[in-house]
């Protein structure tokens, strides 16, 4: 008996329907892959060439409403449309199965099935699988479009959308996103895709720049131009003429070095420290900031013309609490390389830590996903990563900070008002308005970085 070129996804909690699903269909199909684990559908369908889906639609002990189901079959049309899904059940339902079918689910089968009605439907949705193909043919291949980037999901493929379509062109980009969400991968991406790759790819981190150091950095001095100026230095943006200057934090400049960035780029000339000579500059100019410029520019501390300047196409990357199917694969990614750098090869991660790394709030996102990954595994005793393994950072009620408890800010509870508890409160919640950057949290609370970075050590934030 021939098989039919279809590769089939079971996706069920228990391991019996697994394995005789298996045992049936791999004598009809060519290829037929199993989980109980519905949050490795996002890493399957990366790793995988997947064309038809068998969805259970509950996985919680004793569920039996088929939100679930439900649930991942939205999730798996979000990430791959042209999939065609039929979910299965134990539970009889007319309205759940018209419910279903609207969400985009192709059949609805009971449990116990019958094998030949089975395999029947099975060979039916490969066949309209393979019509939808051509169309269809490169999107695996296209769901990470760059080797730093990760992700699969709605938020992340707009992303990737925008970068293919302004890669190409010399038009100035604004990359707008929370600390910690890639603006730094975004910009070398829009630079890879572009006709300057292999060209110099300069980044200046404008919140380190004092303000008497900006003018020699960029633009360059000569030799005695001021006391320590030994030799004649090239600024950052000759050092990236021809490619990319990336300028992160741009909105943390002051309104003097606004205006003269501004004089740079409307000339498209630089003048080294100590001389008049003008020198022309050919870059592709890339900012980022995790601040709110348009507000900025309501307030005078952000010039309108410079925003017009720099943001002739503007990139928000979204939060990671925003793009829950890519803490899965971000998860998997991050602890591949932490086991092969601390030598912990088989390194696993139970269901209920995944679970939990997936609820919680990410408030520093993907760099502290990361932190948190690496720590994990330098701590872990077995070979299973558990949620003991991870630090959650609380909320203000003392419990983890998760979507749902973010929102509901809870008040402390009676005996918590101590000084000690006050300050790591409101340390926390500037540190998370601020999206962790020290400099702002630093300024709201009326200390110095310093100072703040000795609370964030003394309460282990």
């Amino acid at each position: 008996m021939s098989k039919i070129a279809c590769h089939v996804l079971i996706v069920d909690d228990e391991d019996d329907i697994l394995t005789a699903g298996r045992l049936l269909l791999k004598q009809h199909f060519t290829s037929v892959k199993t989980t109980s684990d519905p949050y490795q559908i996002p890493a399957i369908f990366t790793e995988h060439s997947i064309d038809v889906v068998l969805l259970d639609m509950n996985y919680s002990a004793g569920a039996t409403s088929s939100k679930e189901g439900l649930h991942w079959l939205k999730q798996i049309k979000q990430i791959a449309p042209q999939v065609t899904v039929i979910l299965m059940t134990a539970y009889g339902d007319i309205e759940l199965a018209v419910r279903a079918l609207k969400e985009g689910a192709s059949d609805f089968v009971l449990k116990p099935w019958r094998n030949d009605k089975l395999v029947a439907i099975l060979k039916t949705a490969c066949q309209q699988r393979q019509q939808t193909m051509p169309a269809e043919k490169n999107r695996q291949s296209a769901v990470f479009h760059y080797a730093e980037f990760i992700g699969v999901s709605p938020a992340m493929q707009r992303v990737y959308q925008t970068i293919d379509k302004v890669a190409a062109t010399d038009a100035n980009v604004l990359i707008l996103g929370e600390n910690g969400t890639g603006k730094e991968v975004a910009a070398q991406a829009l630079h890879e895709k572009s006709k300057r790759a292999g060209k110099p790819f300069e980044k200046v981190d404008l919140g380190a720049v004092s303000e008497t150091l900006f003018e020699s950095e960029l633009f360059g001095h000569a030799r005695g131009a001021f006391t320590d100026a030994k030799e004649d230095r090239k600024g950052r943006m000759e050092a990236a003429n021809g490619g990319t200057l990336f300028l992160d934090e741009i909105g943390n400049l002051s309104l003097a070095l606004q205006a003269k960035l501004l004089t740079v780029l409307q000339s498209r000339q630089v003048i080294q420290l100590g001389t008049n000579k003008p020198r022309p500059i050919d870059i592709r100019l890339i900012c980022a900031t995790n601040m709110p410029l348009y507000e900025m520019v309501r307030q005078g501390t952000f010039r309108q013309d410079l925003l017009y300047r720099i943001n002739t196409v503007e990139i928000q990357l979204p939060p990671l609490r925003e793009r829950k199917e890519d803490i899965k694969l971000l998860a998997d990614h991050f602890l591949k390389v932490y086991s092969q750098k601390y030598n912990r090869p088989d390194l696993g991660m139970s269901r209920e830590t995944m679970r939990r790394l997936t609820d919680y709030y990410w408030p520093g996102n993907i760099r502290e996903l990361d932190h948190a990954m690496e720590r994990a595994v330098i701590l872990c005793d077995g070979n299973e990563l558990h949620v003991d393994d991870f630090y959650f950072a609380p909320g203000i009620d003392g419990s983890p900070v998760t979507q749902n408890s973010r929102q509901a800010g809870q008040p402390l509870s009676e005996g918590d008002y101590t000084l000690e508890t006050l300050e790591k409160m409101m340390v926390q919640k500037v540190l998370v308005k601020h999206s962790g950057n020290i400099t702002h949290a630093a300024k709201e609370l009326g200390i110095t970085r310093t100072a703040l970075y000795r609370r964030i050590e003394k309460h282990g934030l």
